[in-house]
């Protein structure tokens, strides 16, 4: 019964090209990917800064993992409270401004565990439509009401929060937006901000390492709260949650994705440690990445392609979700693997490419990829 409808469910997904299948990749090289036998230029990575694949990096967590136990064999609360692990989250606050700091595992359980700990039935929260489904989750399982407002609309908020008339409420938004690749616009924000005096918590995951002063994100002057993950711009794993005084002992107390989970090991708090002496020297890979992606930008739009986002993030304009599969298999028979990204992670018939530059890519890698982007789409219609 149970395999019957599954199996239904994933043919229906076929029939409306939502089918996911990724290709299984042998062997990561920098910036290119060995598919099927087959050297394929990677423009679907979020290592932004090249640090995921560095010598020096994985040298540094190399070390570390040589000088720690590999687990911490316990939930946070019980023995996995190591020293190592507070030291290096104290080093995060201070480095990103704020009072306290705390690792999660991933950033999709640090966003349900923020979310859902932090507000419960009877509570409002007002969020940017376009914001990470980790944090749609989040707000489900907290119980609190939650509207969306369109997508960085300032006027739209404020319409919100006017209309909701209670004195606590909370607003989440992005500083950088994972599929539009759009900036929240901080000033406008802040305005908003100080007249309605919200509790204000921003995902920064895809700013923090490249965008602001020294990679420290977009967002500091407004969030109260900022979330960051070490799997992107860091390149290494897990994710940080950046917060007030207070606001950690309450979810050491109350969050049950943090309470009932393993904790990271003390090796992966060392190498975050290592990894805040590199990304703030790393002014030369931010200021690489910005020309390549202003490169790519410009060049897609010069040759007439619908493309938006405002950094490392571009999203190229396709439409329906067949035609954006048949794309991207088209491009990875040519040499270049990307996303082709579809509902329910964008809406319904507004399918992308979702073009993911790193300091790795060269403005010979931006020629190729216009070209064969190009030709694919002529083959096609």
């Amino acid at each position: 019964m149970f395999a019957e409808r599954y199996k239904r469910r994933i043919a229906a997904q076929r029939q409306a090209g939502l089918y996911r299948s990724p290709p299984e990749i042998s062997k990561r090289d920098g910036k290119y990917l060995d598919i099927g036998g087959h050297r394929v230029l990677n423009f679907a990575s979020n290592d932004y800064l090249g640090l995921g694949c560095s010598e020096t990096l994985k040298k540094k967590v190399a070390n570390n993992f040589q000088k720690f136990n590999a687990s911490s064999s316990s939930s946070r609360l019980v023995s996995g409270n190591y020293s190592a692990i507070s030291q290096a989250e104290k080093e995060y606050a201070k480095h990103f401004g704020y009072d306290e700091a705390l690792f999660f595992p991933s950033g999709y359980q640090a966003n349900i565990g923020i979310l859902s700990t932090f507000f419960e039935k009877g509570d409002t929260i007002i969020c940017d439509k376009h914001v990470h489904a980790s944090t749609v989750e989040g707000m489900t399982l907290s119980g609190a009401g939650f509207k969306g407002y369109n997508h960085n609309s300032m006027s739209h908020l404020k319409k919100r929060l006017e209309a909701n008339g209670q004195d606590q409420m909370a607003v989440l938004t992005e500083s950088l937006f994972s599929m539009d690749g759009d900036l929240l616009d901080t000033g406008a924000f802040d305005k908003v901000k100080k007249e309605y005096k919200f509790l204000c918590i921003v995902d920064e995951a895809h700013a923090f390492g490249v965008l602001g002063d020294k990679g420290c994100g977009m967002a500091g002057n407004v969030a109260d709260i900022a979330l960051g993950t070490f799997g992107k711009a860091l390149g290494l794993f897990g994710a940080f949650v950046l917060l007030p005084e207070g606001f950690k002992e309450y979810l050491f107390n109350f969050a049950s994705p943090l309470i009932y989970t393993t904790a990271l090991p003390e090796a992966h708090a060392s190498a975050a440690v290592d990894l805040l002496e590199i990304i703030s020297e790393r002014d030369d890979l931010r200021a690489h990445l910005k020309q390549v992606s202003q490169h790519m930008k410009k060049g897609l739009s010069r040759e007439g392609f619908q493309v938006t986002g405002d950094a490392h993030i571009l999203a190229v304009r396709i439409g329906e979700e067949h035609k954006s599969m048949a794309v991207a298999r088209g491009l990875l028979d040519r040499g270049i693997f990307i996303l082709p990204a579809r509902f329910p992670t964008v809406p319904i018939r507004k399918a992308i490419l979702r073009v993911s530059m790193t300091a790795m890519h060269t403005d010979k890698d931006v020629a190729d990829f216009i070209r064969t982007l190009s030709e694919v789409l002529d083959q096609i219609e």
